[in-house]
C-alpha cells in the first residue's frame, strides 16, 4: 500500500473504517491515490484504518501531511471540504466514529514534536452504517475530488 519511504517526503493519510460504509472513505481514498503513480512517486501513501496512536510515528519525519477523512458535519454526503488547521482545535468537532479520533492523535503528537503543516480533507457522511462494506454513490463521487486536492497540495508543496 505504501510507497517506499524516504527523508522529505509528504504523507497521505487516509483514515476511517471500513466496516461502517460511507465513513471509510479515506481508506477507500488511500487506496485509489496509492494507485496514482505521480501521487505515490511524490509521497508516502498509507491506509490509516481507524486510527489509534499506533498511528503517532508516521505524524514524524514528513515535512507534509495530507490527511483524508470522514466527516460528521451535518453536511450533504458527498461534500469535500478543505481545512489547513494549525492547532488540535482548528480540527472540526466532529470528525467521524474512530475510537481515537484524529483530533486526539493531532493534539498528542504535537505533544511529542513541532507538526509539519497539515492539509485535511473532509467528506461529509450522513449516520454511518454499522457492518456494511458499501460506500454510498454521493460519498463514493468525491474520490475524483480528493484526487485533484491531494495532486495539488503536492504540486505545490516546495519539498
Amino acid at each position: 500500500m505504501a510507497a517506499p519511504t524516504g527523508p522529505g517526503r509528504p504523507l497521505v493519510l487516509g483514515l476511517g473504517n471500513v466496516l461502517m460504509g460511507d465513513e471509510g472513505i479515506g481508506v477507500l481514498a488511500a487506496h485509489g491515490l496509492a494507485g496514482c503513480g505521480d501521487i505515490a512517486d511524490r509521497a508516502e501513501v498509507v491506509d490509516g484504518g481507524t486510527g489509534g496512536f499506533h498511528l503517532l510515528g508516521l505524524f514524524q519525519g514528513h515535512p507534509l501531511l495530507i490527511l483524508v477523512d470522514a466527516s460528521l458535519d451535518g453536511r450533504p454526503p458527498g461534500t469535500v471540504s478543505h481545512l489547513r488547521p494549525r492547532f488540535a482545535s482548528d480540527f472540526p468537532k466532529s470528525l467521524s466514529a474512530h475510537d481515537i479520533g484524529l483530533r486526539d492523535l493531532i493534539e498528542t503528537a504535537s505533544l511529542l514534536a513541532p507538526l509539519p503543516p497539515i492539509e485535511l480533507v473532509t467528506v461529509s457522511i450522513g449516520t454511518p452504517q454499522s457492518l456494511s462494506l458499501d460506500i454510498s454513490l454521493p460519498v463514493r463521487a468525491a474520490l475524483p475530488e480528493i484526487e485533484a486536492l491531494v495532486r495539488g497540495f503536492l504540486e505545490g508543496w516546495s519539498g
